[in-house]
């Protein structure tokens, strides 16, 4: 038997027949009806007794065949249901002899195949073949034909030839198991989660097409042809359904719109994760979150997630102190277990808050993290294996930890030159962190150690370590630096040892380590770092022995106090070479094509550091290529301006090199005023000078109108 599914909306004419050549057609009688009329006679697929009586009275009374003088055996209109599944011939009576034979239920169904009767309005068009008329349709006028179901059944289903409704019950039985079995992960685009959705709209609110090609009552053959109204409410309850030829499809369910705690978490994988790549990837993260045993110090690190991404939110606005708050709370507060979740909390704190100007309350932190590291074994070689929890990803997590704590101790003692980086003497054990993609997608392979790394040279194995080993190399060169003797003279053969070690780490990096560039021409922030802090590394070494005069700059002073270095006699000495060519190299740093915000904050102080060297030369007056020295003051004031976006402290030392640069623009132009000075100058050199000065001050002047104007995103 076949049955028809109706949805929500008012039942449709479905009239379906088949030809004497067993190819169906289509009812053209309706206006609504799209297609066009076959030429093949229909038969309607309403069953009518009365037709079907007629029918079997003009059958018996038709005459005999000619020349016999015997009529055919009579037809008989409908087998009964059991000589029809066993394929016999059926006598027609009730009951008929087969089933009294066999003691058998006999049972009879009207047949679908009814006489059609005789077609109406026939002198109208004559020409014009028409399928009988079904009966009147009550529903909206301009409501699609083609909708299942067209006699209307007060159950919203339509069953031909169902007198009894148990096809019916059968029907809406294979409905429900339709609707239960619906999975919106099929249909839904990737970025939009089933979970999104609060509720799923029933199925009897979808109107349903039919699909010749399919098997009827086949799940897979009920095409969804629009989408649920957003309207549900949480308890499944759907809008009435309205007729989709009149109001037109229905707009696209959105799904909700994030809130700010999930916009934090997502802006420090985008932003900050790069740069200090030690907590776990953000799908590993998260699988680690949902899963019933994870350690409660979890939740430590996702509250100073959601602080260090608030930083990069634009309208995170308060909550920032907030997050902030909240995260110092929970790793504070009493009982709280010190495991590795805890000193990776701390450090991403202890880094938002360098970053944010409260240097006192990082180094804190920083004393009490590091405490907590070296109690607990982290730089063991067999922490990692016994925390790991069996996961290779959580256990270089926990390797990572250790070196980025102690990447950025060496880091805050260099840039601020208050703390002596004491990590570095603590002998580490555990081993060297693989290739950033390697952790991300999980293929960890066996860890190399720092043995392997510093004996590199005098081994027969030609191995490559990872960006992150060769920037754990540099921060060593600079805790070697900051463990040297104090030196007095230019030639002092300490300065000379540490200038080696800063050689051999460049001149021994393999093809792929010798720019910031990955295989796939994409950043490599790990390699970032390592190359600006050996720049920095040959400027703390070789500024104080240079010629150049420190005390214009005296004012910048955020990330470090300032150092006096008094102006050398006669031209520049190999010192002062050395700490130029660092300083242009930081400023090239500048111009790799990605958001300056991605790096790392201690950026913002390395770029000071090269603005001190370049400003230094500015002030002095023999400069032979004023030109791209000026390109290079507007890059690092730039880069801090960007960076002030997100961090005070690029803010604080953005304000003090471009009050500086005015101070030098305003001695030079006192200076030009007096006739004397321009003696030896001449006139294309003088007004060189001159349009120099005034341009780099028009670009000064240029940055602040518009930062005055437009205001600092993110910044409070």
């Amino acid at each position: 038997m076949e049955m028809y599914l109706a949805g929500a909306a008012p039942p449709l004419s479905a009239a379906s027949a088949s030809s004497t050549s067993g190819s169906p057609s289509v009812s053209c009688d309706s206006p609504e009806t799209a297609t066009s009329c076959s030429t093949t006679p229909m038969t309607s697929a309403t069953y009518n007794p009365q037709q079907q009586h007629h029918h079997q009275q003009q059958q018996q009374q038709q005459p005999t065949a000619a020349g016999t003088g015997v009529g055919p055996a009579p037809s008989v209109p409908a087998a009964c249901l059991a000589c029809r599944g066993k394929h016999l011939k059926c006598d027609g009576t009730n009951p008929c002899s087969r089933c009294i034979s066999s003691n058998s239920e006999c049972r009879y169904v009207p047949s679908r195949r009814g006489y059609k009767g005789p077609r109406r309005n026939t002198a109208a068009n004559p020409n014009k073949r028409r399928a009988s008329s079904s009966p009147d349709y009550a529903g909206p006028d301009d409501s699609c034909p083609m909708l299942l179901g067209h006699h209307h059944h007060p159950g919203g289903l339509s069953v031909l030839g169902d007198p009894t409704g148990a096809m019916a019950a059968a029907a809406a039985a294979a409905a429900a198991a339709a609707a239960a079995a619906f999975n919106p992960a099929m249909v839904l685009p990737p970025d939009q989660s089933p979970g999104s959705y609060t509720a799923a709209s029933p199925m009897t609110n979808i109107p349903l097409y039919r699909n010749p090609f399919m098997p009827i009552m086949d799940p897979n053959a009920l095409a969804l042809t629009t989408t649920t109204s957003s309207s549900s409410s949480t308890t499944g309850a759907a809008s009435p359904a309205i007729p989709a030829s009149s109001s037109g499809p229905a707009p696209p369910v959105q799904p909700p719109a994030p809130t700010l705690a999930e916009r934090c978490f997502d802006a420090f994988y985008h932003y900050f994760h790069a740069g200090h790549p030690f907590v776990l990837p953000r799908d590993h993260f998260l699988r680690l979150l949902k899963d019933g045993s994870a350690p409660p110090n979890v939740s430590l690190v996702m509250a100073a997630m959601k602080y260090i991404g608030s930083l990069y939110v634009e309208s995170a606005g308060p909550a920032k102190a907030s997050y902030l708050e909240d995260a110092m709370r929970l790793c504070y507060q009493p009982g709280v277990t010190r495991d590795g979740f805890l000193v990776q909390a701390l450090l991403l704190l202890i880094i938002g808050l360098d970053g944010q100007c409260d240097q006192a309350k990082a180094r804190e932190l920083l004393a009490d993290c590091e405490r907590f590291a070296i109690d607990m074994g982290l730089h063991k070689r067999d922490f990692a294996a016994q925390r790991g929890r069996g996961d290779p990803v959580l256990e270089e997590s926990w390797r990572r930890t250790w070196w980025d704590l102690y990447v950025c101790d060496g880091m805050i003692a260099g840039v601020h030159r208050v703390t002596k980086f004491l990590l570095f003497d603590v002998q580490p054990e555990v081993g060297l962190p693989c290739e950033e993609q390697q952790f991300l997608s999980g293929r960890i392979p066996p860890p190399m150690y720092l043995e392997d790394l510093e004996d590199e040279t005098f081994s027969d194995d030609e191995r490559e370590f990872s960006s992150f080993a060769y920037r754990i190399a540099a921060i060593r060169n600079l805790g070697r630096m900051m463990r040297m003797s104090t030196v007095t003279f230019p030639d002092d053969p300490v300065v000379d040892r540490v200038q080696s070690l800063l050689t051999n780490w460049r001149i021994h990096l393999p093809d792929s380590k010798r720019d910031d560039l990955s295989k796939n021409c994409q950043l490599d922030e790990m390699m970032f770092q390592a190359h600006f802090i050996t720049n920095a590394c040959t400027i703390i070494l070789h500024q104080p022995l240079s010629q150049l005069d420190t005390s214009p700059t005296q004012a910048v002073n955020s990330c470090a106090p300032h150092r006096p270095v008094p102006a050398g006699d006669g031209g520049f000495n190999a010192h002062t070479r050395h700490t130029l060519a660092a300083a242009a190299e930081i400023s090239k740093m500048i111009t790799q094509a990605v958001p300056i915000t991605s790096h790392t904050h201690f950026f913002t102080c390395v770029i000071t550091l090269s603005s001190i060297v370049h400003l230094s030369r500015w002030a002095q007056y023999l400069v032979d290529d004023e030109a791209h020295l000026r390109q290079q003051i507007r890059l690092n004031i730039g880069a801090l301006r960007r960076l002030s976006r997100v961090w005070r402290a690029a803010d604080t030392a953005w304000g003090q090199v471009k009050g500086v640069a005015q101070d030098i623009y305003r001695a030079k132009k006192a200076q030009q005023i007096s006739p004397a000075f321009w003696v030896g100058f001449s006139q294309e050199q003088m007004m060189n000078s001159i349009n120099a000065d005034e341009g780099i001050m028009s670009e000064f002047n240029a940055v602040q109108a518009a930062v005055m104007g437009g205001g600092r995103a993110g910044s409070g």
